[in-house]
């Protein structure tokens, strides 16, 4: 069995795990110590994480977790000899457990997690006494997983759903609005909307094609002045600006857990959330999919995983040209008039993912999240101690970062108004 989970000192011995890279990062000594398997390791997320690890702490023990052995030999090798590989079914609790023994961490990277009917490797985490990250981006399975929380608390192990890049980063971005605000202004945030942008599908592959698509097929939950309403996916188009690098980019509405979450926790009453992509006609592909096809078809993850392979090759030549530019924007009303935003841009979603996912890992490792389940907005001390710290891990290499600026700061054309007043 796993060992049961140990808060590390904070005042135990600092190791700068990353010292002969760009990189470098600080971190509690017993970190670099630490054993961690990442579920869906072979894949591009996964993998992706796995190598953001390496390089944030070359010393850092990595278990590449998957079901192909040629895949997982080529990951191994990429990684170096801090690494290994198993093989490991979600699906099949035996494999789960004996791949989670004597491991300080586990990283769920298996997607897609729509229409998942079980939280099998956290119960495997919780029955192992392993530290639990996901990368969930379903609202079902981020509140199926919450629903854990009272097995974490027995078990004495910190769990965080939805700690990706979106949701994740993103969350810990809004919280950290969120408190600026309210430490600043003197009205209270009323309106909470994020935005996102991928190129193609990001690099990222079919998983995200089958969420994707999968998405397509969920009724959007929104806020509206704190009531809870329901609306049809890839409707509600806004023309959002993504600054430097991005410019102006068409989104759309989607059923994504951060909307949910950051209103339960963060107590916002209103929230929303679009993504978009490009180039334009795969928006309009989406339109189309929407209408056309009968939610069944698309609630089917069958049918939506033989559609993903048979547009695979189409997709993955058209991100050969559009590239995988990524950005994030944040955007915070407060009812003094106060409009705050957050942004995040970078050329590859296939690196800033890993980053982001392995900014989170650290964060458990180093000891300062709490047994139980959280999102990662929920408060410092209790999901991240150091949303700082996180950010800076997981904004590296990025086109723009940018935290708590008014919009005209970050957009490409703002409007003046006049002495020097900007809209």
């Amino acid at each position: 069995m796993a060992r049961a989970w140990l808060h590390l000192n904070k005042r135990a011995p600092i190791l700068a795990c990353a010292k002969e890279s760009e990189h470098t990062v600080e971190l509690p000594e017993k970190v670099g110590k630490s054993r961690v398997l990442v579920v869906g390791g072979t894949g591009r997320v996964g993998g992706s994480t796995a190598v953001a690890l390496s390089k944030l702490c070359p010393d850092l023990r990595i278990v590449v977790a998957g079901r192909n052995w040629e895949k997982g030999a080529a990951a191994v090798a990429k990684l170096g000899k801090n690494s290994k590989f198993a093989e490991v079914d979600i699906d099949d609790m035996e494999s789960l457990e004996k791949a989670l023994h004597d491991v300080d961490l586990v990283v769920h990277t298996a997607g897609p997690f729509q229409q998942a009917d079980r939280c099998t490797v956290l119960e495997a985490a919780i029955q192992t006494k392993t530290a639990y990250i996901d990368i969930c981006d379903d609202t079902r399975y981020a509140w199926r997983a919450k629903s854990y929380m009272s097995k974490a608390l027995a078990a004495n192990i910190p769990a965080i759903t939805t700690g990706g890049i979106y949701p994740g980063v993103s969350n810990v971005m809004a919280a950290e609005l969120v408190r600026a605000a309210r430490n600043e202004s003197k009205g209270e945030p009323q309106r909470l909307r994020f935005s996102y942008y991928t190129a193609g599908t990001g690099g990222a592959g079919p998983t995200i094609l089958a969420t994707s698509f999968l998405l397509l097929g969920e009724e959007v939950v929104a806020y509206s002045k704190g009531e809870k309403i329901k609306l049809k996916p890839y409707s509600g188009m806004l023309n959002i600006d993504f600054g430097k690098g991005i410019g102006k980019r068409d989104v759309y509405l989607l059923d994504l857990p951060e909307v949910t979450s950051a209103h339960e926790v963060l107590g916002v009453p209103t929230v929303s959330a679009r993504f978009g992509t490009s180039p334009f006609f795969w928006n309009w592909g989406m339109e189309v999919m929407t209408n056309l096809l009968p939610v069944e078809f698309l609630r089917d993850r069958s049918k939506v995983q033989n559609l993903v392979q048979l547009f695979d090759p189409v997709v993955r030549a058209v991100d050969g040209i559009a590239g995988e530019r990524v950005s994030m924007r944040v955007d915070l009303e407060c009812s003094d008039g106060r409009n705050t935003l957050a942004l995040f841009s970078h050329r590859r979603l296939s690196v800033s993912v890993g980053f982001a996912t392995a900014a989170f890992v650290l964060a458990i490792l180093e000891g300062s999240t709490q047994p139980g389940v959280w999102f990662p907005e929920e408060p410092e001390g209790i999901a991240i101690e150091a949303r700082e710290a996180l950010l800076r891990r997981a904004v590296q290499g990025t086109i723009s970062f940018v935290m708590n600026k008014p919009p005209w700061m970050v957009e490409t054309d703002p409007k003046e108004l006049g002495l020097g007043i900007y809209l």
